[in-house]
């Protein structure tokens, strides 16, 4: 069973046969369940759940084992049908687009919009890190404050979880340890996390650290100029 149920997966949530017109609304059945072993809950969904939509025979019993047959149905004629007809050329187009193509257009989306959150909250013009920045310091974004510059990197949260984080963390140190002895300003990692259909800063108390940091260049600028 288990090597089936990747295309029983995608047939389910593809049809749309996990909805609560055909399944019942699953999670608010459970909790107001509230059950202690598998049976319970079994005996509870057969008694007490119903589908938003047409109920297929007399029981809840009934109504599973027919909406089981119509995925049958589904996968034996229409995604039979779709695999037989994929090509070797549709498979190696399809692995260069994900790997290529929508990964550079998801980075480039998240970036972007996680940029314009922190513009909006920061009060502050951020500017794209110039190429050589990004490979000597590994920043995205800078802030200019006078003659110092503060470093922004964005990166997802799934980036802590790469193999050995502490690896990628001591170099991404050692890098922004150059930046802040050469442009006078901290770097300062902004994580993103999806949230809905969008990306939000998944660390919001960088903001302040942020400022602070701003301010503190600020403040240094001001004592340098009155010498």
């Amino acid at each position: 069973m288990a090597n089936k149920e990747w295309i029983l997966n995608i047939a389910f949530n593809r049809w749309q046969l996990n909805r609560p017109r055909y399944v019942g609304r699953l999670l608010e059945a459970i909790r107001q369940c509230a059950p202690k072993t598998l049976q319970e809950w079994e005996e509870y969904y057969f008694s007490q759940v119903r589908p938003d939509g047409e109920l297929f025979g007399n029981t809840m019993e009934e109504h599973l084992k027919e909406i089981g047959k119509r995925l049958y149905a589904k996968i034996s004629e229409q995604l039979r049908a779709e695999i037989e007809s994929i090509t070797e050329e549709d498979c190696i187009r399809y692995v260069r687009d994900v790997v290529l193509r929508r990964t550079y257009e998801g980075y480039q989306t998240e970036k972007e919009t996680v940029y314009k959150q922190l513009e909006h909250t920061l009060g502050v013009k951020l500017e794209p890190a110039p190429d050589e920045w990004d490979r000597a310091y590994n920043v995205d974004f800078y802030i200019s404050i006078g003659n110092s510059c503060v470093g922004i990197q964005i990166k997802p949260t799934t980036y802590e979880q790469t193999p050995e984080p502490h690896k990628w963390r001591q170099w991404m140190q050692e890098s922004h340890d150059r930046f802040e002895k050469e442009q006078g300003g901290k770097v300062f990692i902004v994580f993103s996390v999806k949230h809905g259909e969008t990306k939000v800063i998944a660390n919001p108390e960088v903001i302040e650290e942020i400022k602070d940091e701003i301010e503190r260049i600020r403040q240094q600028s001001d004592k340098e100029g009155n010498m």
